[in-house]
């Protein structure tokens, strides 16, 4: 068995950009930042951004580009990807790019409710608002 499995919650750097492929499925992209934050051996607070590049297809795409912006946050979920091309100079160049499944919406936009938008297609099984109380009803 194997697994290629990305998780991140981070915030876009740029708004995304909406291409289409010469068949017309579009393909979205853009960067998203995650960043820890710890303790150093100085006992000052740190911090350590990563920056991932994350492409879309299809329908998602197209919601990506109309509802994200610069700085939202996010959660995305895909599989990472690894890739190589020659740039106009003929160097090589790797790409290591996350290929997201599942978009979901984090945070508020301008105006907009704070109710995360889930982009993935068919709806998910609601959690209880509090899994303890849901707990109680079992028989074990």
């Amino acid at each position: 068995m194997t697994v290629n499995k990305a998780i991140l919650i981070g915030n876009l750097g740029a708004d995304p950009e909406l291409r289409y492929t010469p068949s017309g499925k579009a393909v979205a992209s853009f960067s998203l930042a995650t960043t820890e934050r710890f303790t150093g051996e100085d006992g000052q607070m740190k911090e350590s951004t990563v920056w991932h590049k994350i492409v879309v297809w299809g329908k998602q795409a197209e919601n990506v580009k109309e509802y994200l912006r610069k700085g939202r946050q996010v959660y995305v979920e895909g599989r990472i990807e690894n890739r190589s091309y020659d740039d106009k100079e003929g160097n090589k160049r790797y790409v290591s790019e996350i290929v997201a499944r599942n978009i979901r919406f984090l945070g508020t936009r301008e105006g907009a409710a704070e109710t995360p938008v889930d982009t993935s297609g068919p709806r998910q099984a609601a959690v209880p608002p509090d899994a303890s109380e849901a707990d109680d009803d079992l028989p074990f």
